[in-house]
């Protein structure tokens, strides 16, 4: 007699033999989850698997990942582009079954997880994008935006404090079509949790606001069944399913212990637990009865086009909705992009105001933002100080269909929140905090980058020229650890046409996130000819260049690139000759190519200074052991801007000493 349980012992199976295999990996989770991923995946899950990035589709987040074999054998098992073969490659180099999810690697995959807690927060960005979308495009009897976001988590998402953080945020949201299951297992690799997490899960989440359904059996099918059904029938609020399940399930002497969480259960307990769950066939083999409940095909092809047909009716009679919409899913700029920034080129080009890169910033959104739709920005609890709103900006905490979030002080939760809202498309997000405060977010920006995920990242207060806050909010090593962040694009413009040219940058980058950092203190407007101005885009230029023989390169960014100026001019009237070039985004200029870097920084020239106020030792690389660096090896102190670069060595007269020593000493 058939028997769903062995769809369920299905998933069990491949988890335990594939880590088995790999001699590493996490068996527990996917033999505890099991029964709930077949009922969810069977009865409810919308998706198409030969068309894993079909619109509408649900979106499915394993937050804890580690348990990702239960996600690839439900990916292989209803039709995905993932074979018995990929599976035998677990955890192995250039697979598609990574040890963790990850986007991109895998037919299937969301969003990158494992480390904990994120997932729940990328999917509070994929249902907030869900919802703000449809209000920006569905009509009474087209509802080309209605999916649901389904996350798995564990005991663990929920002890990280990006939970609460974002959990928080989606019950003021009232973020219906957002359902968590919540595998309550009790175990973590250290053990039984009572010790350490004893907390009330159901009265922390309904002081959120979300809808709770509690004590559910998680291996009971049809407690589960009617657990989802109940879900989704919820409205104006989230919802969390607690399922009780036993870590390991079947596994005779590791089931509901640490010892199945995060190591291969050997093959002896592997044996056992096959003979209790009847299961007689080979390692990897699966039966095509099995394959044939499983398989998904027809039903996601189904799906998917009767959604088309609902497209081709609403594209008629919504033909300028319709070609908004694909231009936002297809990651499209207008078709004026370029006329609109050359535009505002022309127009800051002869502006010459001398104001803060953050207003600056500000005022770019405001004449970027009518054109560019899909920006949805937000900050975190400081948009006076980030200067991140514009005068078309509309809350989403109050007008679900705004286009700008209070996120509240939740840096951390922000930074992912915006990367879900980035994976599930439509969107562009940018998101601002203070530079110091990146480092509430780091693992959420670094995520970021792994992704390839298009978000901007605006970080102001980007020195110890913020002042007199001190220490505690001046930024030291926060730019070189962005700089060193894979794929990650880093902008420190010295002005309104470089910030605009940064912006211009992050709008047009489609495959990772650009981090504009930005000072609180106006900065004097550096005049630039034609060939400069175009020359921005590359990331480092030449701004002064007094003769072909030179005898010192002067090199900065930003805030400092005025006083290397300044001190440029008195040195070529010393009669030195001097070049100065802002380098705004090192990343950007070294991806140029040799000829171009060879022009701006020839090599034979070793006598050069790097003047910024951050971490000094990035420069290196740069100057060489020949040349120096006014930069900072020490925390900030307390005292208005102008005192500290005094202090710190940022003035004419240090660096005009510094240079003339440097050119006199023989290298």
């Amino acid at each position: 007699m058939f028997s769903e349980k062995k769809l369920a012992n299905a998933i069990r199976v491949l988890s335990m033999d594939s880590v088995q295999l790999a001699n590493s990996g996490h068996p527990g989770m996917p033999m505890g989850m099991a029964d709930i991923a077949e009922v969810l995946w069977r009865d409810f899950f919308k998706h198409n698997p030969k068309n894993p990035l079909w619109d509408n589709r649900d979106r499915f987040i394993l937050s804890n990942g580690h348990g990702s074999m239960l996600l690839y054998s439900l990916l292989h098992l209803t039709g995905y582009d993932l074979t018995i073969s990929d599976l035998k490659k677990f955890r192995q180099l250039n697979s598609k079954t990574p040890g963790h999810p990850e986007v991109g690697q895998t037919p299937g995959i969301e969003t990158t997880t494992g480390p904990l807690g994120q997932g729940i927060a990328v999917a509070v960005g994929m249902a907030l994008a869900e919802r703000t979308l449809g209000l920006h495009f569905n009509k009474p009897d087209y509802k080309i935006v209605d999916h649901y976001t389904w996350v798995f988590a564990g005991d663990g998402c929920l002890m990280e404090g990006i939970s609460h953080e974002v959990c928080s945020l989606a019950g003021t949201l009232q973020l219906e079509k957002l359902i968590l299951f919540y595998d309550k297992n009790n175990i973590s690799i250290d053990g039984k949790i009572h010790s350490w997490f004893s907390e009330n899960v159901k009265k922390r989440f309904e002081s959120y606001n979300w809808h709770v359904i509690d004590n559910i059996d998680g291996h009971d099918r049809k407690a589960i069944f009617n657990a989802i059904y109940d879900a989704k029938l919820i409205k104006k609020k989230p919802v969390i399913i607690i399922f009780n399940t036993v870590i390991g399930f079947s596994a005779p002497n590791k089931s509901g212990t640490a010892d199945s969480h995060g190591s291969p259960l050997g093959e002896e307990e592997i044996l056992l637990s096959k003979k209790k769950l009847n299961w007689k066939y080979k390692k990897f083999e699966i039966p095509n009865f099995i394959y044939k409940e499983w398989n998904a095909e027809k039903k996601g092809k189904k799906l998917e086009e009767n959604w088309n047909k609902m497209f081709v009716e609403y594209k008629k009679m919504y033909p300028n909705l319709a070609n908004e919409y694909m231009r936002r899913m297809n990651k499209k700029l207008p078709e004026n992009w370029k006329k609109i920034t050359n535009d505002l080129i022309k127009k800051l080009k002869f502006s010459k105001k001398n104001i803060s890169t953050r207003q600056a910033s500000q005022e770019i959104i405001e004449y970027f933002s009518p054109h560019i739709l899909e920006f949805i920005g937000g900050s975190a609890d400081l948009a006076p100080s980030n200067l991140t709103k514009w005068s078309g900006s509309k809350s989403i905490n109050k007008h679900f269909s705004g286009n700008y979030i209070h996120y509240g002080v939740r840096e951390f939760g922000m930074t992912s929140i915006a990367n879900g809202i980035s994976q599930h498309g439509g969107f562009i997000p940018y998101t601002a905090t203070f530079l110091i405060f990146s480092e509430y977010a780091r693992n959420a920006v670094r995520m970021s980058a792994l992704m390839k995920t298009r978000h901007i990242l605006i970080y102001t207060h980007d020195s110890i020229g913020l002042g007199e806050d001190g220490p505690t909010h001046q930024p030291i090593e926060q730019l070189s650890n962005l700089r060193s962040t894979p794929n990650m694009s880093v902008w420190r413009p010295a002005d309104c046409l470089e910030t605009l040219f940064a912006w211009k940058y992050a709008i047009e980058r489609k495959n990772g996130p650009t981090a504009l950092i930005l000072s609180r203190q106006n900065l004097n407007f550096v005049q630039r000819s034609s060939n400069q101005i175009e020359n921005i885009k590359k990331g480092g230029y030449i701004i002064i260049d007094s003769s072909e023989k030179l005898d010192i390169i002067l090199i900065s960014t930003g805030s400092e690139l005025g006083l290397v100026i300044l001190s440029a001019k008195k040195l070529i009237r010393l009669g030195y000759s001097v070049r100065v070039v802002s380098l705004p985004s090192v990343d950007v200029f070294e991806s140029q190519n040799f000829s171009y870097q060879e022009s701006v920084l020839p090599k034979k020239i070793k006598k050069r200074i790097v003047v910024e106020a951050s971490f000094s030792d990035y420069w290196y690389k740069y100057v060489g052991l020949e040349g120096d660096i006014i930069g900072m090896k020490n925390f900030g102190e307390s005292a208005p801007a102008n005192d500290l670069f005094k202090k710190f060595g940022f003035t004419v007269e240090n660096i005009i000493e510094k240079s003339i020593n440097l050119i006199k000493k023989k290298i």
